[in-house]
């Protein structure tokens, strides 16, 4: 039975982040719009391969490649940069900050566990005026492994300091929830991206339609029981 965790570990790109607005910048650059989904599945996939593989590229890398691929390297530097330098401006979903404040509310300490650099994701949350309810920005690149190996969430722990028991990974990519249960960690889904959560995958302990709705259950679980190693 999950416990209410003492951190929560929220996913970055596309549960916090929306890539929503580099849209238009494929279209500038001679894209079609829609791709936009296309590009982001085989940023994934090919940082997922790499991991596998033994090797390890970091996200800007990775997400320019599958970019040239896209577009059957017709594409020159000045276009690929003018969609990853939209990271930039992306601005967070709507429902990122009162998740946020929820569980701030409830003294649950927040971290952030991205495949992107430390330094995208500082500034985003800088930018989003939401830096202050985050105490820890942790990446893959510190161990050169992308998501879901569970050695990434090992480290995650680490860095937070805390039991697997005591800390939840919210994410609206089931693959995420799934590597982040091998490791221990209590886990959270947000349906609004995916809609359906793969029945391949271990489930999420609590599920929601965004991340509010996460927030609230994951506040809802009963706390450990007085002398639980979980709770000192």
């Amino acid at each position: 039975m999950p416990t209410r965790p003492r951190t929560v570990a929220f996913d970055v790109v596309e549960t916090l982040m929306s890539l929503e607005p580099l849209r238009l910048r494929f279209t500038e650059i001679g894209l079609a719009p829609e791709l936009l989904e296309r590009w982001f599945d085989r940023l994934l996939r090919d940082g997922m391969a790499l991991t596998l593989a033994g090797d390890y590229e970091p996200f800007p890398n990775v997400a320019a490649a599958a970019l040239r691929t896209l577009a059957r390297g017709e594409l020159d530097d000045d276009a690929i940069a003018h969609v990853l330098t939209g990271f930039g401006d992306l601005p967070a979903h709507p429902d990122v900050e009162p998740a946020m404040q929820i569980l701030a509310d409830a003294g649950i300490s927040l971290a952030c566990l991205s495949n992107g650099t430390a330094e995208t994701t500082t500034q985003f949350l800088q930018r989003n005026e939401l830096a202050d309810h985050v105490d820890q920005v942790i990446s893959v690149a510190d161990i050169h492994s992308w998501k879901p190996p569970i050695q990434v969430y090992e480290h995650a722990l680490n860095e937070i300091g805390h039991a697997a028991s005591e800390v939840a990974l919210v994410a609206v990519h089931a693959f995420d929830c799934h590597g982040a249960k091998r490791a221990g960690l209590t886990t959270g889904w947000a349906s609004r991206l995916e809609g359906h959560y793969a029945d391949v995958f271990l489930p999420a302990d609590v599920v929601g339609q965004d991340l509010t709705e996460v927030a609230r259950r994951l506040t809802a679980l009963p706390t450990g029981k007085p002398g639980d190693p979980t709770r000192p």
